[in-house]
């Protein structure tokens, strides 16, 4: 895919692996809306990007409406998505006030799972209506899992179910947009610098990049954004899931 004057979503992009990814797009000559629930941060960015924000709820199919309407109008129809949306708890299954949550463990999967999928049913619809370009292709979604998929550890029941759940559905949701000419792949990052790593503790920091084993640090966002957009170009690239982690795999805890 030429990206140039390309218009995109990014999911979870007023922070994190999502702004980073919306940057990405941006320098890549991309117009980018920011689908987010934090309106000061994602109107700051876009305003920055020269893109747009729309108040999304990715479990909501009214505002991703709102969301689609609202980013035609401004950049035409999109040819990319980018789920980057998602949240995260630590709940063991048994704990000291008994057994895991029900609701938050239906909370978690509702946003990364049936949120990423949400958003890829509905904007996929508008991706169907433009014209098709070389090799006829009309689209392409990027998902986010994590190595937690595949690893979780101690407390990540929800969290590693959910992931597990993007990885799984990435190659039968392409099978089903394959005569569109939408393709779908899942990028799974291990250990990245996030907003939420940064409030962690010093020592907490440097522990989890020792457990990298090569490069010993944490990964950055730029690293994830650059995978996004070579997905994104190579038109060969479609139903498959790539781990972006220096080698880890998660211990236990």
């Amino acid at each position: 895919m030429n990206l140039s004057d390309k218009s995109a979503i990014v999911t979870g992009g007023a922070s994190g692996l999502g702004a980073a990814t919306a940057a990405a797009l941006h320098e890549a000559g991309v117009k980018v809306a920011l689908w987010d629930l934090n309106a000061d941060k994602g109107e700051a960015l876009a305003a920055e990007l020269g893109g747009i924000f729309c108040s999304v709820d990715v479990t909501d199919e009214d505002t991703i409406a709102a969301a689609l309407d609202k980013t035609a109008a401004a950049h035409g129809l999109p040819s990319i998505l980018i789920n980057c949306a998602g949240i995260a708890i630590g709940e063991k299954t048994i704990g000291k006030n008994g057994p895991h949550r029900l609701e938050s463990f239906k909370k978690v999967l509702d946003i990364n799972l049936a949120g990423t999928f949400n958003c890829t049913r509905l904007v996929a619809v508008e991706m169907e209506k433009r014209e098709p370009g070389a090799d006829g292709e009309r689209g392409v979604i990027i998902n986010t899992a994590s190595v937690a998929a595949f690893e979780g550890q101690i407390g990540q029941a929800a969290y590693a179910a959910s992931k597990a759940g993007v990885a799984g559905m990435t190659l039968p949701v392409a099978r089903d947009l394959m005569n569109v000419g939408i393709r779908v792949n899942t990028i799974a990052p291990g250990i990245f610098w996030t907003p939420m790593m940064a409030g962690m503790d010093q020592k907490v920091q440097d522990a989890l990049s020792a457990m990298v084993p090569f490069p010993k640090r944490l990964g950055k966002p730029e690293e994830y954004a650059s995978l996004a957009l070579e997905i994104c170009r190579n038109t060969m690239i479609n139903g498959a899931v790539f781990r972006i982690d220096g080698a880890i795999r998660m211990q236990p805890r």
